[in-house]
């Protein structure tokens, strides 16, 4: 079973980004390279690459989304990673040369400090406007991987984290709950019984979840999507009645669920034709794709096969 991926959204910068990411955490690599041609937003490269382990794609295709703290990814520190539970000490610096790394250009959206959760933690939006959640975790309990996106449910939405993780947990299959913390009482960060942190695995992929209180000029778009490959055209058109609920946002298959995230429907067997490198094939699998909502495999095999 694949991976759900976090795809990500640049203008021209998706290379560039991604070998900054690449250079900052441990167990990284790029794994592919594609462009391509001919589509609305002119030539596009898409990259593919790993971080810590885990699976990212990003794309450069115009200046139509920008990154906001509403999807941010956390970074795990866990000293397990390092040997064993007692090098707490090297997890510690690691975590701050990635911190100096993203703090080059980028912004402090909470200071790296002490905090109630943990002995060493901060947000930060890097140069490109993504943000991560760096943390020294303790290595008891279940193991969690070293980075997980997070959804941050803001205004109106605020207070439906709970809602929407019972949704998802339901949509995807090898799915559970992991830890679960709501607030006790009302405070400046939160509201009382709305979920201060949560964490929830879907198709063997962990996500984390957090209610915001108070104000906030952002909410979850297009910039930072989630990508899940399917093996046939069953898979597909499950995902697609699951999850989609804006018709307007239809489109190469991309959707919109009820509240927001975007996530890529997409056949597993498209990662073959990129790499494949045959321009022929990819330019006419590109032009076939373009037409399409909700993919329809089938027509995008009779494409690469001419």
């Amino acid at each position: 079973m694949h991976k759900i991926t976090p795809h990500l959204w640049f203008d021209k910068e998706a290379k560039e980004a991604a070998e900054f990411y690449v250079s900052l955490f441990p167990g990284s690599k790029i794994t592919d390279l594609t462009t391509l041609r001919d589509t609305p937003s002119g030539d596009t490269e898409v990259v593919s690459f790993e971080l810590a382990g885990e699976p990212f794609m990003a794309i450069s295709a115009g200046p139509h989304f920008k990154f906001n703290p509403s999807i941010s990814f956390f970074v795990n520190f866990d000293p397990l990673r390092f040997g064993d539970a007692s090098k707490k000490e090297e997890a510690r610096k690691a975590l701050d040369a990635a911190w100096a790394g993203l703090a080059e250009g980028g912004r402090v959206l909470m200071p790296l400090d002490k905090y109630p959760w943990s002995e060493r933690y901060g947000w930060i939006q890097d140069k490109y406007g993504l943000s991560w959640q760096l943390i020294l975790t303790n290595p008891e309990g279940e193991e969690r991987p070293a980075i997980l996106p997070a959804l941050l449910f803001v205004r109106e939405k605020c207070g439906r984290a709970a809602e929407a993780i019972d949704f998802y947990l339901s949509v995807f299959e090898n799915s559970k709950l992991g830890s679960l913390v709501k607030y006790p009482e009302t405070t400046e960060r939160g509201q009382k019984d709305t979920v201060m942190f949560a964490d929830f695995k879907l198709r063997n992929t962990w996500f984390a979840a957090m209610d915001g209180a108070g104000e906030h000029d952002f909410d979850f778009n297009e910039a930072v999507s989630f990508v899940v490959k399917c093996e046939n055209q069953e898979e597909i058109d499950h995902y697609w009645s699951k999850l989609s609920a804006v018709p307007e946002a239809e489109q190469c298959g991309w959707l919109k669920d009820k509240y927001g995230v975007s996530w890529q429907i997409a056949p597993a067997a498209m990662d073959e034709i990129f790499k494949d490198k045959d321009e022929r094939k990819l330019a006419r699998v590109t032009q076939a794709f373009l037409k399409m909502k909700k993919f329809d495999l089938a027509k995008l095999k009779a494409a690469a096969e001419g």
